[in-house]
């Protein structure tokens, strides 16, 4: 299979972005979806499945990403009720196989998905994108956490990893998670991939994790996929063709030490999925999302992609968040999951691809 194009969908009613849409963006195969109405925990039945394939089919994308069947926060600190908990995760992966999917996106990360404290900062060029500050990081998440809630509620929108039912229990969440430390959350992932990976391999599934968001350690909870450490020491640890990562281009990069490509370039082979982030850095440690094109970021964008090329990747990728553009404002738009610009990543992507390829070709 060759590099395979895909597009990150929240589905009908959930998106403002239609299928319509993404079909007239060359290059694009695939839409990465997600049972965004499901808590963690719950099992994916296959009618609910089946409903949203037959959306993708009816414009002749494939759904075989899935992003993300989240793992539900029991798992991760280790408590008595998971092991319930990861066989309803085995049957989701049964009940997903029949449908064609390769590949589930998921993380392990404590309580929140991701941190931004501001979803709509301007660069400079009348866009808006995704911005950390560091300085408003502080012990308490609250701030961060009213602010994003804040947002959901004003537009009516679902954040992955930033749902209501767990957002409304936030103290009692971080007091779980206190005897959590950086080896014990290691532990309960290999716990949980050992549990899984037969399940794996009987329904030809891969699970691809994604890196940690930003890749440091935040409010006192324990971060795992952070650098080239970490991607060893996971890979290794579960040493499965099918235990695999989502590498991440932007979440690792937030950290500008970590070098993408040539993570690439070592994992090729265990990398099912591919997002491809651009990142802006800032002296005093706060960082700004960017456009694609390799020379508005720090990220080393066509480093990394010829790190895939070179390898003969053949694998799902996907522009991963993108500025708001013209009138991609509040209310109108997912923050970082715009229409125009992730296009725009797109045919970036694909053009310097192209190019290799012709390269290759010649030679």
């Amino acid at each position: 299979m060759p590099m395979q194009m895909t597009w990150r969908w929240y589905g009908e009613g959930n998106d403002q972005i239609k299928l319509s849409d993404i079909k007239q963006i060359p290059g694009v195969e695939g839409i990465v979806w997600a049972l965004h109405s499901k808590m963690p925990g719950e099992v994916w039945q296959p009618d609910e499945i089946a409903s949203v394939m037959k959306q993708l089919e009816q414009y002749g994308f494939n759904g075989d990403v899935v992003e993300s069947v989240n793992v539900h926060d029991d798992i991760k600190i280790g408590l008595p009720t998971r092991d319930q908990l990861i066989e309803n995760y085995k049957q989701t992966i049964r009940n997903l196989a029949p449908f064609g999917v390769k590949v589930i996106c998921y993380n392990f990360m404590p309580v929140f998905d991701w941190t931004r404290t501001d979803l709509f900062h301007p660069v400079g060029d009348g866009s808006t994108a995704l911005y950390y500050e560091a300085s408003k990081i502080h012990d308490d998440p609250k701030e961060m956490a009213e602010y994003v809630m804040s947002f959901t509620e004003k537009y009516h929108m679902t954040f992955p990893g930033w749902e209501p039912e767990r957002m409304a229990k936030l103290d009692e969440l971080f007091e779980k998670y206190k005897p959590v430390t950086k080896e014990k959350l290691w532990d309960n992932l290999k716990y949980f991939l050992e549990a899984i990976m037969p399940t794996c391999h009987e329904c030809d599934i891969k699970m691809a994790i994604h890196m940690d968001d930003p890749p440091w350690d935040i409010f006192g909870l324990p971060r795992l996929m952070v650098d080239a450490g970490a991607v060893d020491r996971f890979l290794s640890m579960v040493d499965d063709p099918y235990n695999c990562l989502t590498l991440c281009s932007g979440s690792l990069n937030a950290n500008p030490e970590n070098n993408v490509a040539s993570i690439v370039r070592k994992h090729a082979d265990r990398i099912a999925f591919a997002h491809i982030r651009n990142i802006k850095h800032f002296e005093n440690g706060d960082f700004s999302e960017a456009a694609h094109r390799d020379c508005c970021g720090d990220t080393g964008i066509l480093d990394i992609l010829k790190a895939y090329h070179d390898a003969g990747w053949e694998g799902y990728i996907r522009p991963d968040h993108g500025r708001h553009l013209w009138d991609e404002v509040p209310g109108k738009v997912r923050p970082g999951y715009g229409l125009y610009d992730r296009a725009l990543g797109v045919m970036y992507m694909l053009g310097a691809w192209d190019m290799m390829d012709k390269e290759a070709e010649r030679k």
